[in-house]
């Protein structure tokens, strides 16, 4: 068997490192990279991403109450109709739109590694621009739905009882439910650069589990809001203390304070070096 030379081996060296798992360092770093190119992009952009995400999330409800409308009542229905929940997320996560509990993890990383004044107010315009566009996008589609013939009526009901089931919590209790969607969200961003082609699968997985335990979660619970609200169903003011608010800092602690913290002391003292 004749030596290997360097030119192989070296070939050998980079086929093995490409073929190993990224070290939650390397995420961090293309995490953080994506955060940064976020931040960068005009408001226009933001805005119109933000938009479209708070449309499409929609699907999520839409989803769901498909299957709640024709599936038969079982024990098993829940199980089967929270993949409906999925849909929404499917879209707007692989379709790279602006989703606020995604950013609640992505443009933080930037700010942990170079905190500062200028940085906290780069993060909070963002914030800002994406979760008023992502409601402003989930009003737009509960009016379709309300008051146009866009959907079939025998949907209608089902998607009533959704909202109603989403909104209806006390708001502790929806602040408490809401973490732990945070947190999952969080963990999806951080599971994706290492997902290597199943990425649809880490989605739908993950969202299912926000969906079957019952977690709250702000951008697909405002086209739940926005439907009571334009139907006449909730006044303001409940919407935003009984749900809106409380569900909004849950999802910021969950993915932000949370997941976002521990993922950052993983890896602060070797980013250091």
């Amino acid at each position: 068997m004749t030596p290997k030379s360097r030119k192989e081996r070296d070939k050998e060296d980079r086929s093995i490192e490409s073929a190993k798992s990224l070290g939650a360092k390397l995420i961090f770093e293309v995490i953080r990279r994506e955060g940064d190119e976020e931040l960068e992009r005009p408001i226009r952009s933001l805005i119109w991403s933000g938009v479209a995400a708070g449309i499409m999330i929609s699907l999520s409800v839409l989803g769901e109450a498909i299957f709640r409308t024709y599936l038969p009542d079982t024990p098993w229905r829940p199980l089967l109709e929270n993949l409906g929940y999925s849909l929404g997320f499917l879209v707007v996560i692989l379709g790279g739109m602006q989703l606020f509990t995604e950013n609640t993890i992505t443009t933080v990383l930037p700010l942990m590694s170079r905190p500062g004044l200028r940085m906290l107010g780069r993060v909070a315009r963002l914030w800002t621009v994406v979760l008023i566009a992502n409601v402003a996008g989930a009003f737009a589609i509960a009016i379709l739905y309300a008051h146009t013939p866009a959907l079939p009526s025998e949907l209608m009901p089902a998607m009533m009882e959704l909202s109603h089931h989403a909104t209806g919590m006390p708001a502790g209790q929806s602040f408490f439910r809401a973490i732990p969607a945070g947190v999952i969200v969080a963990a999806i961003v951080w599971m994706l650069p290492n997902s290597e082609g199943f990425g649809f699968w880490v989605i739908l997985t993950f969202t299912w589990l926000i969906a079957a335990g019952d977690f709250t979660h702000v951008v697909a619970g405002s086209v739940e809001m926005a439907l009571l609200m334009v139907t006449g169903q909730l006044a303001l003011w409940p919407a935003l203390s009984g749900f809106f608010i409380p569900v909004l800092a849950g999802n910021v602690v969950g993915g932000t304070v949370i997941f976002a913290l521990i993922t950052y002391g993983q890896v602060r003292h070797e980013l250091k070096h």
